[in-house]
């Protein structure tokens, strides 16, 4: 694995190690307890910022890594490092008022697709050559 693609996978759960602190900072200054998920509105955005997060990398790693397999790493790592600073656009931005989240979303969105595009651009060159 490229060492790039390789900083991109720790950045990306570094960032999901802040959304989970920043759930439990959220949690003491608004008082929601745990297991609850509602509450004020401010911890219920830093909450969700958490959770799609969380389920954008699930789609957004294994795409990463097949690009950088059967891509160019070097491109896979730099949509990779796009796709990041959306997340980190999206997160402020959705912790603030959830209406301002839009641009980080697209960001993030364009980065994945590149990467889905490389990788099984990449897979299907590698099927055919087989």
């Amino acid at each position: 694995m490229s060492p790039w693609i390789a900083l991109v996978s720790l950045l990306t759960v570094l960032l999901m190690s802040a959304c989970m602190f920043a759930v439990g900072m959220a949690r003491g200054r608004h008082g929601v307890k745990a297991p609850a998920t509602t509450g004020h509105p401010d911890f219920e955005r830093v909450f969700r910022v958490q959770m799609n997060t969380l389920e954008a990398s699930v789609m957004f790693l294994p795409a990463l890594w097949l690009a950088g397999a059967y891509g160019d790493p070097a491109w896979a790592a730099g949509f990779g490092a796009l796709w990041l600073v959306g997340r980190v656009l999206y997160a402020v931005m959705y912790a603030r008022d959830a209406q301002r989240r839009g641009a980080g979303f697209v960001i993030t969105l364009l980065a994945l697709s590149a990467l889905l595009v490389q990788g099984g651009w990449g897979i299907a060159k590698a099927l055919l050559a087989a």
